[in-house]
């Protein structure tokens, strides 16, 4: 075993136990924008605290925007943007994606550059669409990092048409600044797929319209930021749902009981799928007050899900899909190919090694559970894969975790959250909760799938 493998903790018994959850990335770097290019000092509320919400932060302070912490908050001063600097995007899409229609309105040249797999992700689409604006990028032609935005403190705006069917982090980024542009911006969708990640496309419009940005999806693929000011506000970070599937899942595979506070009652988060995709997985999910509680079920049921929206979900969603009575088939995940690792074909690999069978689909896999065994379960510098991995070991002696440290990227401390959760005995039962939270019975219109 490497000095880097984790040896995942493994439970016989039901796991019972409380998580609170650290802030949102999504929100916590879509905020950090937003105030930076603000009319006024903003302070962000409890923002989570991870790799990639640090290089956001940094990247920013590179452009002389003034973040200072103070306590669990972050201060932002705005300041005109310079430029001549270098900005590390480590591994973080958010940062790669929104940060350079920012630096078009730096006076000088940005240069992008990240971890060594940054260099695959896919990049051309913003680099073409920051061109149509006129905003020179310098890449060598290879439509990747490391590339420069050159610019000269104001950015024209206008019209942009491409194809996001890679990530809708393309749309986002542009319509984060758009407001700051002369003419502000629309932006079209032209691909023949539909983007991916729509509730994340919600969530940029939404923090835009609450500081004060009349930006609106004006058509099935198209979006308008018109120009004026983005207003300075205190907000809150919402916990993140999405790092709620590995805790949640700790009760779908141990038939354990599991509680998150703080879930919002209405989000733009994809991770609120979560309710639904573990109830039709067989799970009882309710609400007690304002917490989320998960009862995992005697036996999970396979399920047929198009995860195209919640496409962050499904590392976790076929890692509890791997111990499941019957087959799933999870689609509408060809873009997630393109996130930190292939995840399609990382995913495929891993379940295999553990004794999973799995067929690889162009756009998503058919999962068939097996007799699982002990093995290495390798993550590829993906924090998904690596929470996956501590879930299968949950659930099967002997697995061990290839540099969980990785899971830093989005969620601190993940090994000691996880141990204190899985570790935790149980003193007595837990009396029966409060109202349904959700699942097949209501608000099923976000994730189109049925059970198995």
């Amino acid at each position: 075993m490497s000095t880097l493998d984790w040896a995942a903790p493994h439970r016989t018994t039901p796991v019972h136990g409380r998580v609170e959850l650290p802030g949102s990335k999504s929100l916590t770097n879509r905020l950090l924008i937003l105030a930076a290019l603000a009319d006024g000092p903003s302070r962000v509320r409890r923002p989570l605290r991870a790799r990639d919400t640090d290089l956001m932060a940094d990247a920013l302070r590179r452009l002389g925007v003034g973040i200072i912490e103070d306590g669990d908050d972050w201060c932002v001063e705005p300041a005109p943007l310079t430029g001549d600097v270098d900005v590390d995007t480590g591994l973080a899409g958010t940062v790669m994606r929104f940060v350079p229609p920012v630096a078009a309105l730096a006076a000088g040249p940005v240069r992008f550059d990240g971890d060594p797999y940054a260099r695959e992700r896919p990049m051309a689409t913003l680099i073409d669409g920051l061109r149509q604006l006129g905003i020179l990028v310098e890449d060598g032609g290879s439509g990747r990092l490391p590339f420069t935005v050159n610019g000269n403190g104001a950015v024209a705006g206008g019209r942009v048409r491409l194809d996001a069917s890679a990530s809708s982090q393309f749309v986002s980024a542009l319509l984060l600044a758009g407001a700051r542009y002369d003419r502000g911006l629309e932006v079209e969708h032209i691909g023949a797929g539909a983007v991916p990640s729509t509730p994340h496309l919600d969530m940029t419009v939404a923090t835009l319209r609450a500081a004060g940005v009349a930006a609106e999806r004006t058509g099935a693929r198209s979006w308008v930021v018109p120009p004026g000011p983005i207003r300075a506000q205190d907000v809150d970070v919402e916990p993140d749902l999405s790092n709620a599937a590995p805790f949640l899942a700790a009760a779908m595979v141990t038939g354990g009981v599991v509680e998150v506070p703080n879930w919002p009652t209405g989000t733009t988060q994809p991770g609120d799928a979560l309710r639904d995709l573990f109830a039709w997985m067989g799970a009882d999910v309710q609400r007690d007050g304002d917490a989320l509680v998960v009862r995992g079920p005697e036996a999970i049921r396979g399920i047929e899900a198009d995860l195209r929206d919640v496409s962050e979900l499904a590392t976790v969603i076929a890692a509890v899909a791997a111990l499941a009575q019957g087959p799933s088939k999870l689609t509408g995940l060809a873009h997630v190919r393109g996130h930190e690792t292939d995840r399609l074909a990382a995913l495929s690999r891993e379940l295999r090694n553990l004794g999973t069978e799995v067929e690889e689909l162009p756009d998503g896999l058919v999962i068939t559970p097996r007799p699982l065994h002990a093995g290495r379960w390798r993550s590829y510098a993906d924090h998904r894969m690596a929470t996956a991995g501590a879930v299968l070991g949950l659930a099967v002696g002997g697995v061990t975790v290839e540099d969980i440290a990785t899971t830093g990227k989005t969620l601190p401390d993940f090994p000691r959250r996880w141990a204190r959760l899985v570790d935790q005995p149980v003193d007595a039962p837990v009396e029966p909760l409060g109202q349904p939270a959700g699942g097949p019975m209501g608000e099923t219109d976000r994730v189109a799938g049925r059970q198995g």
